[in-house]
């Protein structure tokens, strides 16, 4: 029997499975300043993007066999340091990849039809402005026929690309280790085979009219100014991988010349204290780092991160 730390929280089906398994669960989330002198006593953790799973922790831990991070991203953790200590790195790249590209679309639609903007606008504003508001917000487009920029074809930004192909995107997608995809796109009654071939970013920036990220962070940005300036004018940017994979100064710079006509963020630098600026922009859809917080995708994490961690305690 494993003694199991939840620190960020779990799906209650994870928690249950872990149980049933046999585990001792604790799911009383330890503060980070205090992980130091609890964790020791454990067998593995699970966290999400909150706690902080770095060398020096993993270092006063010898009994700990796993560390699991519940969705993709693996920033807050030490993975290397993790794996010469001989400690499993376990994360749930599938769950969580169809509620982050619905969510990419959100932002994207929303600032198709201002949506964002007139939900700011027309409580402050009042009945009175409804005609002008009006005015304003008509200058709308579709999104049939554009051009969808994919930067990373992983799988979010393979589910992001079936979204595109479903409502009449061209999609182009851009990917140094994958050199080309095969959506299945459609319902259970029809399907349709789509190859998207991978291109150079450069390839890509002058024609898309959209451009999605979907990348971890590896230290520098994929899109600072110098991408901003191959881009078309007036392209629209969504961001919902990684805070750091897009310079924000840039990007600002982007948003006052007209470079970018807006952009939708669901992951900025300085999370969980997004700078002022990018917060009250009036061109700039936000939400909180939300991309996979459906009921859905939490429930298939709790249950990949369950079932990937019963497999390897099973075999320590």
């Amino acid at each position: 029997m494993a003694k199991i730390l939840i620190n960020d929280g779990i799906a209650d089906i994870g928690e249950k499975m872990l149980r049933d398994a046999g585990h001792e669960v604790i799911t009383e989330s330890i503060p980070q300043e205090e992980l130091h002198a609890q964790l020791p006593s454990f067998d593995a953790i699970c966290v999400r993007s909150a706690t902080k799973v770095r060398a020096s922790l993993i270092d006063v831990c010898p009994n700990l066999k796993a560390i699991c991070r519940g969705g993709v991203g693996l920033d807050n953790i030490d993975v290397d340091h993790a794996k010469s200590k001989g400690i499993a790195v376990i994360n749930t790249p599938a769950a969580s990849s169809r509620s982050v590209a619905e969510l990419s679309f959100a932002h994207l639609f929303s600032i198709a039809r201002s949506l964002y903007l007139s939900n700011r606008s027309m409580p402050e504003e009042g009945s009175s402005a409804f005609k002008a508001l009006k005015k304003s917000y008509s200058k709308g487009f579709e999104l049939y026929g554009k051009t969808l920029g994919v930067i990373g074809l992983g799988r979010i930004g393979r589910e992001t690309a079936q979204l595109g192909l479903s409502i009449g995107m061209e999609i182009i997608g851009v990917d140094p280790y994958i050199p080309k995809v095969e959506l299945i796109i459609g319902g259970q009654q029809v399907n349709a085979k789509h190859t998207i071939a991978s291109v150079s970013l450069e390839e890509m920036l002058p024609h898309a009219d959209v451009i999605t990220l979907h990348v971890p962070f590896l230290g520098q940005p994929v899109l600072g100014a110098a991408e901003f300036q191959q881009m078309k004018d007036g392209v629209v940017l969504i961001n919902a991988s990684r805070g750091g994979t897009v310079d924000e100064d840039a990007m600002l710079e982007a948003l006052e010349s007209g470079k970018i006509a807006a952009a939708g963020l669901d992951v900025f630098i300085n999370e969980p204290t997004p700078r002022p600026d990018i917060l009250a922009h009036p061109r700039i859809s936000l939400t909180p780092h939300t991309g996979a917080s459906t009921l859905e995708a939490q429930q298939k994490i709790g249950i990949e991160l369950a079932e990937k961690l019963i497999a390897h305690l099973n075999q320590s």
